[in-house]
Formats: C-alpha cells, sequence, structure tokens
C-alpha cells in the first residue's frame, strides 16, 4: 500500500496516478474532516483520468489507512503540514488543489505556505469566523462525543444535503440502533475536536492563483450567502458555479455536475 512515511507508525496513505494527456493537470483532492479518498475515487478521479488527467488523493492522519499516534494531535496545522509534505514528495504534475469544505482551507493553507498549484477549487469552503460557526464546530464535536457520527448525521442530514440524497442515505442513518459514546481515540473523533481551533481568518486577497468557488444551495448549516459573497469578492481571480440541487456534499450528491465543472475548469487554466 502506497505510504508517505513521515514518523514511526506515523504515514499518509495516498494514490497517485499522473496525466496521461501531456497537457492534463493533477487534481489534488483534499478531504472533509470525516471524509475519504475513497469518496473521490468513486465516481470522480476515474472519469477525470479518463479525460488524461491526472489525480492525487490520500487521508489524513486520522482517517482510515493513514497511520498516526495515539498521542499525535491531528491539529489544523499538523494535516495542513502533510499536505504540503505530501505534494512535495509527489510533485503531481501541474496541480490543482480540491478541497471540500474545511479541506478548501487546508488546500489554501497549504499553498500559502508554498505547496505548488495552478488553480484551486474550494467546494463550500468559503466561511467566516464567527460564534455562530464556532458553536457548530463544537456542538458537532460534542454531540460526535455523545453518540457517535451517526447522531450528528442524522441531526444535521436534512440541512446538509438536497432531498433526493437524504432519501438515498436514510437506511443508513436512521437504523433505530441505540446511540453510544464514541471511543476517544477514534481517529475521525479527534480530527473534529482539533478542528474547533481553525483558523478561518485567511486572507483570501493573498489567493494569487485562479479560485473555482463551487456552493451548494441547500447546505442550511455552513452556507452564508452574504459572507460567501463577501469572501469571494477579496479573491482576485474566480469564477463561481451554484448547485441549486446539492448542499454541502456536491461530490457525493452530483458527481457527474461535479466532474464536467472540474474538466471545464481545468480548460480555463
Amino acid at each position: 500500500m502506497p505510504h508517505l512515511e513521515i514518523a514511526d507508525g506515523e504515514s499518509l496513505y495516498h494514490e497517485h496516478q499522473p496525466p496521461t494527456d501531456p497537457a492534463g493537470r493533477t487534481f489534488v483532492f483534499v478531504n472533509a474532516l470525516t471524509g475519504s479518498y475513497t469518496m473521490w475515487e468513486a465516481e470522480i478521479a476515474p472519469a477525470l483520468r479518463a479525460a488524461g488527467h491526472g489525480t492525487l488523493v490520500y487521508n489524513f492522519r486520522g482517517q482510515a489507512e493513514s497511520r498516526t499516534g495515539s498521542n499525535t494531535r491531528p491539529t489544523p496545522t499538523q494535516i495542513v503540514e502533510d499536505l504540503h509534505r505530501l505534494c512535495a514528495a509527489v510533485q503531481p504534475a501541474r496541480p490543482v488543489l480540491v478541497g471540500l469544505s474545511i479541506g478548501g482551507l487546508f488546500a489554501a493553507q497549504a499553498y500559502a505556505m508554498g505547496a505548488a498549484a495552478d488553480g484551486i477549487v474550494l467546494v463550500n469552503t468559503l466561511r467566516k469566523p464567527t460564534e455562530r460557526l464556532e458553536w457548530i464546530n463544537t456542538a458537532m464535536a460534542h454531540g460526535v462525543a455523545a453518540g457517535g457520527f451517526r447522531l450528528i448525521m442524522e441531526l444535521n442530514l436534512p440541512m446538509l444535503v438536497n432531498p433526493d440524497q437524504l432519501a438515498k442515505m436514510r437506511a443508513d442513518v436512521q437504523t433505530g440502533a441505540p446511540y453510544a459514546p464514541i471511543d476517544p481515540g477514534d481517529g475521525g473523533y479527534r480530527l473534529m475536536v482539533e478542528s474547533v481551533a481553525t483558523d478561518w481568518d485567511f486572507p483570501w486577497e493573498t489567493l494569487d492563483i485562479p479560485a473555482q468557488i463551487m456552493v451548494g444551495l441547500h447546505d442550511r448549516v455552513f452556507y452564508v450567502a452574504d459572507d460567501v459573497d463577501a469572501l469571494a469578492a477579496r479573491i482576485p481571480t474566480t469564477s463561481r458555479i451554484d448547485f441549486p440541487d446539492a448542499g454541502h456534499l456536491i461530490p457525493i450528491e452530483r458527481p457527474g455536475a461535479f466532474t464536467d465543472a472540474l474538466l471545464d475548469f481545468a480548460k480555463s487554466l
């Protein structure tokens, strides 16, 4: 299995396939906190590779397949440093960073740290550091601690995804099984706890590469229209796509339209 070794018992699982087209880009996918590289590999990455592009997918320390020590804190700073480290080691050709949710912020921060990129895609990323945001992030960590990830999914999915997706997920989420406190050593939970300290006050005006902003209008939790408009206006070069039929999880909810948007963005660079 391909791992980037960081230290004893610490490594990043990743899969890299370079472009087959001489003009192809390499899409570097950055997960959300509860994500996995498998989301990108289900439909999106294979379709991009079929079009001649390359892909680089990976999991954070704390997510499945990647390795981390029980005493290692998976802080936001560590995640950004790991992304920078991975890009430096793999050196993907003509990279385009693609981050979902907080993953878009991590991608922007890694670029600011020196990671190479010809463009960046921010998928439901833009949000201001407000009392409301801090409340949501803290409450989600508390909910996971009390009843596991299924509890916060059941509570939040109706406000996060479109109705069609909600119907697809219902049988797996609303199982009727009792909730149980999560193991404090669970990697995903540790990531969520540490994420409360994320610095959302990113200097977006310094992002000097083309940025594609994607917004799912069914996201009733993190999408604040005025905030997204204000933050997007600070980025020097942007294009924007609103998805009226998707919410927070656009790559899962509308993978075909999402892939088409990535292909169009690559052509524009």
